[in-house]
């Protein structure tokens, strides 16, 4: 039964997206929110049988690898996999605010939207080289299209810069997956990682995949890209894009290098991707703090919070293996939050600029409070999942005597806190009398409605995950790599 739910994870809402095409608008609702929600009883059942200790996995078309594609389950692709579906559940319900069925965009978006959704999926199934790469092909076009759905001119600019840096990201993995084939005679992640030995071609073939891949994770310097897409989207792609198809370029970077085999056991380049995350962490924290837009605050958020992902390639330890998946969890459903309050703030003041949330909490107190409870877990601070994922991650630097990398993690901590507390001192401010009067044309964003709800619901999960850790800490140990012992 397990094998069978895997396909339902995939084709439900694949099915769903081709529904909506050929529906009445006025079914569109109803036929994304079930093709969303078939995935949640098929994740349950994953997930009993992974704790079980089953191997779930399933040939497709019955024909088994080198020939045929597998799908596998444990619990590293399960623990992103439910990250998925609780970002795209609350993430939905803003949509739903955000997109109408009935209107243009909303025809557009919907489709665009599941077939997001269904390529997440399969990419943290997948255990091909060459389906990992036709996943992630669909997720970035999906992603490109979504960006650019409200036709301004700047999200089309954002839209056309991601865009082609994908692709050239996308040649490079290509390549790189043809240079593996050669070398291997095999596409199959794990029969790749026996089979590949050392040498020049195995090392221009990995360096190649990982450059393509940092292109699309947008780490440091190869970042570009991400600032104005993020800041210029709609606020559901803007969350889904941070929370989600950033993390799966890093899923597939993790196990290339971990479970591909001992061609990637370099500590020099180890050493290099972690001193790109910590060159991430600061710069793009202190990005973040001299912006004066919220959405691009939060962006450059983003990009620091990826440099924490990057340290486990050099501490390479199982405690650094549990605590960058945690931290991609707390992060993945604090910033979706932020991103959504974000795009209620604006909607209903009419500019994103900083000075304009002055006195916010009075009008929109949901949101603000949407806003600070995420901040705590992106600031790290007990009891939020953050505190959790940076206090796991000091104790693997501490634990290796990885000094450099202590004072990096907690100088990073130390600098959210500047750019996140200033956010929430000016809309916590006490407003001038003239400044609170609302201005002409702008919307309030109800102080209770959905798109509210799902911002706080976010938030609020990020707090929990650090209080019920040990259930989603349990799962990640299911899913360690090779050599790794929990």
């Amino acid at each position: 039964m397990a094998p069978d739910a895997l396909a339902v994870l995939v084709f439900a809402p694949l099915v769903a997206a081709l529904a909506v095409i050929v529906a009445p608008p006025r079914a569109t609702t109803a036929l994304a929110l079930a093709g969303i929600a078939l995935t949640a009883p098929a994740l349950w059942v994953v997930t009993a049988a992974v704790l079980g200790g089953e191997v779930v996995e399933v040939a497709l078309a019955g024909a088994a690898p080198p020939l045929g594609i597998a799908w596998r389950a444990d619990g590293f692709s399960l623990t992103m996999a439910w990250l998925t579906f609780v970002v795209v559940a609350f993430v939905s319900l803003h949509a739903l605010a955000s997109f109408p069925s009935t209107s243009d965009a909303g025809r557009r978006f919907w489709p665009m939207w599941l077939i997001l959704v269904a390529s997440v999926y399969a990419l943290f199934l997948s255990a091909d080289l060459f389906n990992l790469y036709v996943t992630l092909e669909l997720v970035t076009l999906t992603a490109v299209a979504m960006i650019a759905i409200g036709g301004a001119p700047a999200a089309m600019r954002a839209a056309m810069r991601y865009l082609l840096l994908g692709l050239m990201a996308s040649l490079f993995y290509l390549l790189a997956t043809a240079l593996l084939y050669g070398q291997t005679g095999t596409l199959d992640l794990y029969q790749v990682g026996e089979r590949l030995g050392e040498g020049a071609l195995a090392t221009t073939a990995l360096a190649l995949m990982i450059t393509g891949l940092l292109v699309k994770s947008a780490i440091v310097p190869l970042h570009v890209w991400l600032p104005a897409a993020h800041g210029k989207a709609p606020g559901p792609v803007s969350a889904v894009l941070s929370a989600l198809v950033v993390k799966v370029t890093l899923y597939i970077l993790i196990r290339l290098w971990f479970w591909a085999g001992g061609a990637l056991d370099d500590g020099l380049a180890a050493f290099v991707l972690g001193l790109l995350g910590a060159v991430a962490i600061v710069y793009g924290s202190i990005a973040a703090i001299v912006q004066t837009r919220l959405k691009m605050l939060v962006a450059y958020s983003t990009v620091a919070q990826l440099g924490y992902v990057m340290l486990l390639f050099p501490l390479a330890s199982t405690a650094a293996f549990r605590a960058v998946t945690f931290h991609v969890l707390a992060h993945g459903v604090a910033k979706a939050a932020m991103f959504l309050a974000a795009a209620n703030l604006l909607a209903a003041l009419g500019s994103d600029r900083l000075q304009r949330l002055v006195g916010a909490d009075q009008r929109y107190p949901v949101n603000v409070l949407a806003f600070a409870l995420a901040g705590v877990s992106i600031m790290g601070l007990p009891p939020s999942g953050g505190f959790v994922a940076k206090w796991m991650l000091l104790e693997a630097a501490w634990q290796s005597q990885g000094w450099g990398w202590v004072a990096v993690i907690s100088a990073g901590s130390l600098l959210a806190a500047v750019y996140v507390f200033r956010v929430v001192a000016l809309a916590y401010a006490q407003p001038r009398p003239a400044s609170s009067v609302r201005r002409p044309g702008t919307t309030p964003r109800g102080r209770f409605g959905a798109t509210s709800v799902a911002a706080l619901a976010l938030a609020v999960l990020a707090i929990v995950l650090g209080i019920a850790s040990a259930p989603v800490l349990s799962l990640i140990d299911l899913g360690l790599p090779p050599g790794m012992a929990p």
